[in-house]
């Protein structure tokens, strides 16, 4: 993994069981033919091993994962998200969840397995907290609002996101934490709206862009770019090339990446 982890997954059991019901879970036809898997095991030095991600598309996967294997043993399972700033650390037991104020390296150490390049990693901007911002073109706030509340299965808290209505459509950042899926929500409900979900650093070097319609990534534009692609690759958004530019095109501020 050459690439500081999006999410992580602190859980126990046997290593190979817990990629087999991760695959499963987040992609239930995925066939060992070639496609690369979104996520790696790395083995822990007792009972716990960590499944780390480092594809944005799959930020809040470690939501769903967690949830599911802590129905399934007695232990509690973490979660790990830095798509947020601070990051997220979550604690799941019988698909129950409870935020946790603690540090995930620490946490992660104290478990035996702790996160890839987290005592090596010498580029302290590498590990900052990325942060997600999603753009849908033509949707107000309104609908948004609607299809995000559908989706949870009950009222947004105050808060929660962040909308803001522009002539051409809408932004949607976080309010009081990580925005999740919400571009892929939007997009599955509203089939119509084509919606980009940026993933950044603070200074940008780390870039992500997903263009969703329908509900399925149609483009991917990525800095660095994967060596295995998941996706289409695309090289420009909205005909620009570099990440200041594509912030400028999409109508984002590039201050909202910056740490406060």
């Amino acid at each position: 993994m050459n690439q500081w982890p999006l999410w992580a997954i602190l859980a126990p059991g046997e290593p190979a069981r817990l990629e087999s019901r991760a695959l499963a879970i987040v992609m239930p036809e995925w066939e060992e033919d070639g496609e690369e898997q979104p996520f790696e095991v790395i083995l822990g030095s007792g009972h716990y091993h960590a499944i780390v991600g480092t594809d944005p598309i799959y930020v809040g996967a470690e939501m769903q994962i967690a949830e599911e294997l802590s129905l399934e043993c007695d232990e509690p399972v973490y979660s790990i998200e830095r798509a947020n700033d601070p990051w997220t650390v979550m604690s799941w037991r019988n698909g129950a969840l409870e935020i946790l104020e603690v540090g995930p390296e620490a946490l992660a150490k104290s478990l035996g397995c702790p996160l890839p390049d987290s005592d090596e990693s010498s580029d302290p901007a590498a590990r900052k907290p990325l942060r997600k911002v999603v753009w849908a073109e033509g949707v107000r706030a309104e609908d948004a609002l609607r299809v995000l509340e559908e989706d949870a299965g009950e009222p947004v808290p105050p808060g929660r996101y962040r909308l803001e209505d522009r002539p051409r459509g809408l932004l949607i950042s976080s309010g009081t934490s990580d925005i999740g899926y919400a571009d892929l929500s939007v997009s599955e409900r509203l089939p119509r709206a084509r919606v980009y979900g940026v993933i950044a650093s603070p200074n940008l070097d780390t870039f992500f862009v997903n263009v969703l319609q329908g509900g399925e990534c149609i483009g991917q534009f990525a800095q660095p770019p994967y060596e295995i692609p998941h996706f289409p690759v695309v090289n420009e958004i909205m005909g620009e090339q570099s990440p200041e530019r594509i912030l400028a095109a999409l109508g984002i501020p590039a201050e909202w990446f910056r740490n406060e």
